[in-house]
């Protein structure tokens, strides 16, 4: 990784992207310590420090503290990455959305723009139930209608900002501008978790429970690179004087297909009921709260069915971004088939069975990392934030941004031989 980083520092055009990603990622980092305008500091970290909400911890990690603080980039880049899963749902479902896939750069221009308006609705759903669960709590310096909307304008705009820094990183830095942001946020909160582990004072624990995490960061690298390949041998065939085929090439099937989605996605779920519950019930009754207290992840009822989710989604977003059906048919028509294996829909069932088998693998991966909290806390008796699923982010954008760059490096280095 630092040798890749080394090499491209060396090209002038690639080290002006990695400046300009520097810079970008500076800045995101300065709004995320800005506060939003209307807000009471002091009655919001008494709040953030008064209960537990696996969920809300999991957004201000990903957000590197600022929806802790409840700053101008509290949601970060929340509202477009499920603007952006929502449109890609909806392209399949939707046969307009579809053909627009396919129609080349027009098309994704075209849905790029339905993803910002949609991220745009999503901000405002966003910051509106979080405005008014500050406004019911009397967090605001004044319950006014001008607070209100103040503090709600700052939440969108900074929603909105950070999505347009994102597709600036992509555009005019090294790419994965996204994924960037949501990378540099987690590992802001890196030093000050290290510095919370060590304030325990048991050294030998702390000590063991960073050899754990390092642990966890080889597990997390080997299942993100891992995979299953499927040869696929091509028939010969005659075009014109040439002859085509004859070799043999590779389905890739990734062990993690749907990354840190399902967890997230099943954690979202499972704390939806609490969250309702905090924006829109003043007084609760005793029975609601001990169905929301046993639906917690924490507790016996609530984390079996977090790890139900977990599988359930692993397997849905598995069927959307692996469709063996379509693989089989297109191997057909250009005369591919897999040794042992009559080509049609014997080929679509076995590409189904391994993909059944890799996808229950991914989701016991995941299982494990998302119970890593409850782990740490039960051997080291700690509360560690940076836990199982930060670390699959962060080795995954890692990884991702090595070979961006290192296909850049390539691409410039055949440029050079034109």
């Amino acid at each position: 990784m630092f040798k890749t980083l080394r090499n491209a520092w060396s090209m002038p055009e690639l080290r002006s992207k990695l400046i300009y990603t520097f810079w970008m990622m500076a800045f995101i980092r300065i709004g995320a310590h800005i506060p939003a305008p209307g807000i009471n500091p002091d009655a919001i970290s008494q709040m953030m420090s008064s209960g537990s909400n696996s969920l809300l911890d999991l957004m201000n990690v990903m957000t590197g503290g600022a929806f802790s603080t409840m700053a101008i980039f509290a949601f970060g880049v929340g509202p477009y990455i499920t603007s952006s899963i929502i449109i890609q749902l909806l392209t399949i479902a939707i046969t307009r959305l579809e053909e627009l896939s396919k129609e080349g750069e027009d098309g994704k221009k075209r849905i790029s723009k339905y993803t910002r308006y949609l991220t745009l609705a999503i901000a405002l759903l966003q910051g509106g139930a979080t405005t008014l669960m500050l406004y019911n709590a009397e967090i605001l310096i004044e319950q006014s209608s001008g607070v209100f909307a103040l503090t709600l304008i700052s939440f969108v705009s900074g929603s909105m900002l950070v999505m347009w820094i994102g597709e600036q990183i992509t555009e005019k830095g090294v790419g994965n501008g996204t994924s960037l942001i949501i990378f540099i946020n987690i590992v802001a909160s890196l030093p000050q978790t290290m510095m919370g582990i060590l304030a325990y004072g048991d050294y030998l624990k702390a000590g063991l429970l960073i050899l754990a995490l390092i642990v966890m960061i080889g597990f997390a690298v080997l299942m993100s690179l891992g995979e299953r390949r499927i040869a696929v041998q091509y028939a010969k065939r005659m075009s014109g004087r040439k002859v085509y085929g004859g070799q043999t090439q590779h389905i890739p099937i990734k062990v993690n297909l749907a990354g840190v989605l399902p967890v997230i996605f099943s954690m979202s779920l499972i704390q939806f009921p609490e969250i309702v519950t905090s924006l829109f019930v003043r007084n609760p009754s005793e029975g609601w709260l001990t169905v929301i207290e046993n639906l917690r992840w924490t507790t016996p009822i609530g984390g079996t069915i977090y790890l139900v989710l977990i599988f359930a989604f692993a397997f849905f977003y598995s069927t959307i971004a692996f469709n063996p059906m379509d693989i089989a048919a297109n191997m057909k028509k250009s005369g591919g088939f897999i040794p042992g294996i009559r080509p049609g829909k014997p080929t679509s069932d076995y590409l189904a069975k391994i993909a059944t088998h890799i996808t229950l693998t991914g989701a016991i991966f995941l299982a494990i990392l998302a119970i890593t909290p409850l782990l740490f806390t039960a051997i080291f008796d700690m509360q560690v934030a940076f836990a199982g699923t930060s670390l699959l982010i962060v080795v995954g954008v890692a990884l991702e941004t090595v070979k961006q760059l290192e296909s850049q490096m390539l691409m410039r280095q055949y440029k050079g031989f034109l």
